[in-house]
């Protein structure tokens, strides 16, 4: 674990819920500039379980009260997707710094509407990824020495045996009858929640790769107990791009990529989060004709994305996390591959999109 600095941001979380308890609480106290100080949740015996184990200084039931506390600097909203803006709106009023998780919204108008209220406050979306030390390398070298891109594929693929797999590595998760749940099931559309949750990844991985995207085109297929999304992306910078999304194959999880530059290429095989496992990342450089990889010996994504996010609090540093802007771009890009697949997989462009995914 990191040796703790003198100076630690301050942190909230709301929702003691299962991302919560698998990844933001013990990010929040193994970050080498950052501590666990509030736990909030309205379910009482489930927060206090928590607070039992995980020893924040404070705990709340009520979100204003945890606002109001002029200790709490920020606050990881973990909580459903749909309580993300109203929560996050909360946040801003009341001068705090942000790391909702994602998605960041489930409409275009709703992540647009917290534009007015950022102000000088630091807000970062869960996009945990972009902390995985094989894809940063592959940013680096997208950047720099591999010149213009050609091309990019990006694939996300669940597995039917992916529960096996985590539950085994993966604290068991507590749950409570007091929890709150949103309004409506999310789970009762599959292809939007699949989109959202799956999706998202994707997407922002993408873009962490291409830069902003222009248009896609995508079809997609439910058969056979599957859902498949087969996107084409033209991006801004010419480049093409092309996306699989499919929950959930019939064998191991399979995420991963490839790219192809001017220079040189990258190729790239992303593990199951849970394993905290940086992807195996091999850049090709044409003027060397050979391959470097990165090792990636800290694969705490969620742990390294608190720490980028607190540094950019404390010092200004430019962390590499997506910001509201990166927020706002995924969901309208989750919404125009939803409206493609409506219309027949006609190419739709990013700037006309509106509305929920």
């Amino acid at each position: 674990m990191p040796k703790k600095q003198d100076r630690l941001l301050r942190i909230g979380v709301l929702g003691a819920g299962q991302i919560a308890q698998a990844a933001h609480f013990e990010s929040c106290t193994k970050a080498a500039n950052a501590t666990l100080y509030a736990i909030c949740d309205v379910a009482d015996d489930l927060r206090n379980r928590m607070a039992a184990f995980h020893a924040p200084e404070k705990t709340f039931s009520d979100y204003d009260a945890m606002l109001a506390d002029p200790e709490v600097e920020a606050v990881i909203i973990a909580t459903s997707d749909a309580f993300h803006i109203p929560a996050a709106k909360k946040a801003l009023e009341a001068g705090k710094h942000v790391l909702c998780e994602k998605p960041l919204a489930t409409s275009v108008e709703e992540a647009e509407s917290l534009r007015p209220l950022i102000g000088d406050r630091i807000l970062r979306v869960g996009h945990m990824k972009r902390f995985d030390a094989g894809l940063q390398a592959a940013r680096d070298f997208i950047a720099g020495e591999m010149g213009e891109m050609v091309a990019l594929k990006a694939w996300y693929c669940d597995s039917t045996h992916r529960y096996p797999m985590t539950d085994a590595v993966q604290p068991l998760v507590v749950t409570s009858a007091k929890a709150r749940k949103p309004a409506e099931n999310p789970k009762a559309d599959l292809d939007r929640y699949y989109m959202l949750a799956h999706g998202s990844h994707l997407v922002d991985t993408a873009r962490y790769f291409g830069g902003p995207i222009r248009t896609v085109q995508a079809r997609q297929a439910n058969r056979g107990g599957m859902r498949c999304w087969f996107v084409d992306v033209e991006f801004e910078s010419g480049a093409m791009g092309h996306l699989d999304l499919t929950v959930a194959v019939r064998m191991d999880w399979s995420e991963g990529f490839q790219i192809y530059g001017a220079n040189g290429s990258v190729t790239g095989k992303t593990w199951n989060p849970w394993y905290f496992k940086s992807s195996e990342v091999d850049i090709f450089h044409e003027s060397e004709g050979g391959i470097r990889r990165t090792l990636g010996a800290d694969g705490h994504f969620y742990r390294r994305q608190v720490e980028g996010f607190a540094d950019a609090i404390l010092t200004g540093a430019r962390d590499g996390g997506a910001d509201l802007e990166d927020g706002i771009a995924s969901v309208r890009a989750m919404a125009a591959i939803a409206r493609s697949v409506r219309e027949g997989g006609r190419a739709v462009a990013l700037a006309d999109v509106g509305g929920p995914v």
